[in-house]
Formats: structure tokens, C-alpha cells, sequence
């Protein structure tokens, strides 16, 4: 059952393989879980960074101590966030709060290798291209993007989330 649609109509897709039906992500729900995601590393490092001028009043070494661990701490937050989530979860904290999945077009579960390739690999190339990459989810029939073309994947509705809404 396949349907075609333009710029984020809702349509229903499924692939021969294994038959999953799913709800493509609209393009406004992608771009707020990215942006929850982009705020969340960000605010830590704005903490740090007012820790760090607090702190670095009295004396330099501290707040270089805490500009460091702040910096450390937004790293590790990235990397659980956008690496270790999505492969075990197929979220991301911003696609969690949307009500959004990333999952492999064939309906299975994402996996380390792939979730490295679409995060790291795909979102440069897709921010590489001017941010044309993202934006590619507009026009796609499907709402993929350059980095989910790249990684083979796609950004659905969470079917177990949206069930529980309208039931």
C-alpha cells in the first residue's frame, strides 16, 4: 500500500519486504525535535559558559575547571543523545517529545552502525549542501531527507504514542 504526496501530506507507506505501515514524520514535527535536541547541548553550554564567568572572577583555574567539564558534559550528552538513543530507542530526547521514530525503511530497528552513519556522516553531508539536505524531506514522497537516503532510514510517527492519543 503505497500512496504518493507532496510536501507533507500524511500518507501511508509500506515496503514489500516485511509490510510495515507507518506515518512519515510532517517536516514541522522533524524540525521541532531538532530543534529540542540543538537546544538541550546548548543549554549546557550556555551553563557552563555562566558557571565559568562566575567562577572565573575569584580564580582562572576554576573556571577553566568548569568550562571544561561543561564542555565534557555537552559532549557526552551529544553522543548519548544522538548515537546511543537512536540506536537502542529510535529516538532521539527531541523526537521522544514530538512523538516521532526513526527506523530503518524496512520497518526494523536502527542499530549502532547505521545510527552512527546517519548522524555523523549524513547530517554533514546534509548541513554540507547548505542545509539543502534536510530541507530534501519537503519534497520527498516518503519525508526522507539526504542523511535518512544516506543511512537508509526514515522518520515516523511512534505508532505505540499516537495510538495511546487517540484511543
Amino acid at each position: 500500500m503505497e500512496q504518493a504526496s507532496v510536501a507533507g501530506a500524511r500518507v501511508r507507506i509500506s515496503t514489500a519486504e516485511s509490510r510495515p505501515e507507518y506515518m512519515p514524520a510532517p517536516f514541522a514535527l522533524r524540525c521541532g525535535a531538532l530543534l529540542i535536541d540543538y537546544s538541550l547541548a546548548m543549554g549546557l553550554l550556555a551553563f557552563a559558559t555562566l558557571v565559568t564567568r562566575m567562577f572565573g572572577r575569584s580564580t582562572r583555574s576554576s573556571g577553566d575547571a568548569v568550562e571544561t567539564i561543561g564542555y565534557l558534559l555537552a559532549g557526552v550528552i551529544v553522543v548519548l543523545n544522538f548515537i546511543a538513543l537512536p540506536a537502542f530507542t529510535g529516538q532521539t530526547c527531541g523526537k521522544w517529545a514530538t512523538g516521532l521514530r526513526i527506523r530503518r525503511v524496512n520497518g526494523e530497528a536502527l542499530g549502532i552502525v547505521r545510527t552512527l552513519v546517519r548522524h555523523t556522516i549524513g547530517y554533514a553531508l546534509s548541513l554540507f549542501v547548505f542545509g539543502l539536505g534536510f530541507l530534501l524531506a519537503i519534497f520527498d514522497r516518503e519525508g526522507r531527507a539526504l542523511h535518512d537516503r544516506i543511512a537508509g532510514t526514515i522518520v515516523v510517527e511512534d505508532t505505540a504514542r499516537t495510538r495511546g492519543n487517540r484511543g
